[in-house]
């Protein structure tokens, strides 16, 4: 698991972000973001200082892109 903060997730996200390179998303049962990349790879990332407005517009923003996120 990633534990990092706002920033530093969607810094990491940003070069990703496309169905080239994620197949999906979700929000576990601990409130962490889970993403599948399409080489089999699952990424888990806890955000320390982001409140559940903020984690929305993340997923749209995922979503925007044509990613499935199952919130």
């Amino acid at each position: 698991m990633n534990t990092c903060s706002l920033t530093q997730f969607l810094e990491a996200l940003e070069p990703w972000l496309s169905t080239d390179y994620i197949r999906k998303g979700h929000i576990d049962e601990n409130g962490d973001v889970v993403l599948m990349f399409t080489d089999g790879v699952k990424n888990v990332y806890r955000i320390t200082d982001c409140d559940q407005a903020q984690l929305n517009n993340i997923i749209e923003k995922i979503r925007s892109k044509g990613i499935v996120f199952e919130a």
